[in-house]
């Protein structure tokens, strides 16, 4: 019981020699010297104290690399920011580092052979049990860098099926939750790990039938995530693996409410993870709340950056031009013989019509959208994964979460709101250290987005052109007119109102003494019967 209470309470495990030098009961060991896992040091602190040689922690896995490297010129060289304390050594060969040996044979039978940056310096710290923030671009292998840790959490927790899930995984859109039920799927074969993703749009009763089985590994959209924790279909108490993928997106798409709801039902002693592409307040403030004392990774810069492997292409022109402009470019691409290509643009209606306008064309391409059911989503993604249909049109559904080998281009047939949105549109191609190229269409109605887009392609050393900067520079000529514009106003407002004021007067008492003279005039021309009478009388 004891060995059981130290597996759920940490990862340790505990043997008792043969010939115990002194007798300690299970009581007084469980009373005076058994601790939770946060204060493990203070546990070892005291054990060591004690003269009882019969009694040996050892961890289930190590968060040492085998061969230390200089951690600090790793980090260096590829611009790792560490913020915390105890912090381990990163990961720089997978042969080498401190995973079980199942892990190992798991990813060589994946084909991995090394970490990106976020997994080097991500898989340590969460295997040592610290809360963690991660701050990295999208395509930097994020997925890989919670889950691998999670199937070590369930693994060696030895956890009892049912009862709600183990590791549970929050993510902002349907695409990105089955984007990691594909990878999490990996372990369900491998290392005998049931996942499952629940989102909306698909069967409730066939998710919930799942669940009621049993789960280790949840992957969920706070919506429907919430919906089932109301009906008392599952519960989280059993949910000591938390992680929040793309925590910045899930909070502008105002799903603060449920991740909270969500946080407070899993156990206090729990290990949280959140990855996210930038770091504002809203999401420092939700760690602040709930993780307590982490350990922040930022690869790079803390502010969204386009990937450097883009080329980017601007392409200004007038509204009416715009078509005849996306037709020059699409022949352009095909002359450069794409592999895949995605096409972007803000309403759910035009993806339609683009789409059959390619196909009548000639083009391979198929469009996504909100609107469309989860199984007609599916497919139009299988296909355009499989290269049946080598072109997709999408709104921003596909923005985010879609990670499809093979994407060569990317067209903003419309600039997306705001330049993030941009960034995580053209980070579809170029992922995994492979370049690739984006097209964007700007008219004068994308003006005040101009000087944005000039900063993130200044970040990534892209050639800017000529007619950017002077769309840019007419919209800042334009606000400051209306800036000016409505200050002058404000300044003549008096006098003019003042002027008015005396004007209005004079022409009331002009008015005024009209009215007398033709009051006078008119009595004196055809006279008052009553005026008359006094007359009379008077007389």
């Amino acid at each position: 019981m004891l060995t059981r209470l130290l597996r759920q309470r940490g990862v340790y495990k505990l043997s008792i020699g043969s010939k115990p030098k002194y007798e300690v009961t299970l009581s007084q060991f469980v009373n005076t010297y058994f601790i939770p896992y946060s204060t493990y040091n203070q546990f070892i602190t005291t054990t060591s104290k004690l003269q009882i040689p019969t009694i040996q922690l050892g961890k289930f896995y190590s968060t040492k690399a085998a061969q230390r490297l200089d951690s600090d010129e790793y980090r260096n060289e590829h611009n790792i920011t560490v913020i915390g304390d105890d912090v381990p050594d990163p990961y720089t060969e997978i042969d080498t580092c401190g995973f079980p040996v199942y892990i190992k044979n798991f990813l060589n039978e994946q084909g991995f052979s090394k970490p990106t940056v976020i997994q080097s310096q991500g898989w340590p710290i969460a295997l040592s049990g610290k809360n963690f923030v991660g701050i990295a671009q999208t395509g930097t292998g994020k997925t890989l860098a919670y889950l691998l840790p999670a199937a070590v959490h369930i693994k060696e927790k030895k956890a009892r099926r049912g009862l709600g899930p183990v590791v549970l995984v929050l993510a902002p859109t349907r695409e990105l939750a089955r984007q990691i039920e594909q990878v999490a799927k990996d372990f369900e074969k491998l290392l005998n790990i049931r996942c499952l993703c629940i989102y909306g749009g698909a069967s409730r009763s066939v998710q919930a039938e799942k669940l009621r089985e049993g789960v280790d590994i949840l992957i969920a959209t706070p919506g429907r995530l919430n919906d089932f924790l109301n009906s008392k279909t599952t519960t989280l108490n059993r949910s000591t693996y938390v992680v929040l993928d793309e925590a910045d997106r899930m909070l502008d798409m105002g799903f603060e409410p449920q991740i909270r709801q969500a946080l407070e039902g899993v156990p206090k002693e729990r290990q949280i993870l959140m990855f996210s592409a930038t770091w504002p307040k809203e999401v420092r403030h939700l760690a602040r709340d709930y993780l307590g004392d982490f350990v922040q990774v930022n690869v790079g810069s803390t502010e969204l950056s386009a990937n450097h492997n883009i080329k980017q292409l601007v392409h200004v022109c007038d509204q009416e031009e715009k078509m005849d402009k996306f037709k020059e470019i699409m022949h352009e691409i095909s002359g450069d013989n794409y592999g895949k290509l995605l096409i972007f643009t803000n309403t759910k209606r035009f993806v339609d019509s683009l789409a059959n306008t390619l196909q009548k064309n000639g083009w391979p391409a198929v469009g996504i959208h909100g609107d469309k059911t989860q199984l007609q989503r599916d497919k139009i993604i299988n296909q355009f994964k499989t290269g049946r249909s080598r072109i997709l049109v999408a709104t921003d559904v596909a923005a985010r979460g879609l990670d499809v080998d093979g994407v060569t281009h990317v067209v903003n047939y419309d600039f997306p709101n705001t330049s993030e949105d941009y960034i995580h549109r053209i980070g579809r191609t170029g992922r995994q250290e492979n370049k690739g190229v984006s097209h964007t269409i700007l008219t004068d109605e994308n003006a005040r987005q101009a000087q944005s887009l000039i900063e993130v392609m200044k970040e990534a050393n892209q050639e800017i052109p000529r007619a950017l900067l002077d769309l840019a520079a007419c919209h800042n000529i334009t606000k400051e007119k209306e800036k000016q514009s409505k200050w002058r106003p404000r300044q003549n407002n008096y006098q003019y109102s003042r002027s008015n004021y005396q004007y209005n007067r004079n022409n009331y008492q002009s008015n005024r003494n009209n009215y007398q003279y033709n009051n006078n005039r008119s009595s004196n021309r055809y006279g008052s019967p009553r005026s008359n009478r006094y007359e009379e009388e008077d007389y």
